[in-house]
C-alpha cells in the first residue's frame, strides 16, 4: 500500500511539472507580445487603433485585445470596433478564438508563414457564410502590418482586402 501511495505521489508530482511548464508554444508569436499603435485603410475608411499581445493563464493562451476608430463618412456615421481573441493549442495545431462588439464569432486556425515572417489566421470554411483570413507580418523588430481578408460565401478562398495597416509597438 505504501509503494502505491509513494508512486501515485511521484506521478502526481511528475504530471504537475509537465502540466505547469508548458513547451515554448509561442515562439514563433512573439515578435507581435507587447501593445501596439496603428493606422488602418480600407473597407470600412481609414482608420485608427491600439492592440495588444499578452501570455495568460500561465503562458497557455495568448490574448489579444483590439480597439479602433473609424470617423464619419459621406455614408456612415463614425464607430468604434472592439475585439478580443485568444490563442491556445488544440490537438498538436495552433487554434483562435475571436469575439468583437458587432456580435462576430470566428474560429481559426492558425499557421506560421516563413517568408516573409507572420503568421496566418485562417476561419474555419462553412457553406453559408464568409470566410476570413488575417495576416500579421513582421516589419522589423517594432513594426507590423496586419491584413484583414473576406471570401464571399461559397466561394471560400476568393479572398479580397477588406482592411489593412500598419502597426509599431509602443510598449
Amino acid at each position: 500500500m505504501r509503494r502505491l501511495v509513494l508512486v501515485a505521489a511521484v506521478v502526481m508530482v511528475a504530471g504537475a511539472t509537465i502540466v505547469g511548464q508548458p513547451e515554448d508554444r509561442w515562439r514563433d508569436f512573439s515578435f507581435l507580445l507587447g501593445e501596439w499603435q496603428g493606422e488602418g485603410r480600407g473597407s470600412p475608411g481609414e482608420g485608427a487603433g491600439t492592440f495588444s499581445f499578452e501570455l495568460g493563464l500561465d503562458g497557455r493562451v495568448l490574448i489579444r485585445k483590439s480597439h479602433s476608430t473609424y470617423p464619419a463618412t459621406k455614408g456612415r456615421p463614425a464607430f468604434t470596433h472592439d475585439d478580443l481573441m485568444m490563442i491556445y493549442a488544440e490537438g498538436g495545431r495552433m487554434r483562435a478564438i475571436y469575439f468583437d462588439n458587432e456580435d462576430h464569432i470566428i474560429h481559426y486556425t492558425v499557421s506560421v508563414v516563413a517568408d516573409p515572417p507572420g503568421l496566418v489566421f485562417l476561419s474555419d470554411p462553412t457553406p453559408s457564410e464568409p470566410r476570413f483570413r488575417f495576416r500579421y507580418t513582421s516589419l522589423g523588430k517594432d513594426k507590423v502590418n496586419s491584413r484583414f481578408e473576406i471570401a464571399p460565401p461559397g466561394k471560400p478562398d476568393a479572398f479580397s482586402l477588406y482592411i489593412e495597416g500598419d502597426a509599431r509597438r509602443v510598449r
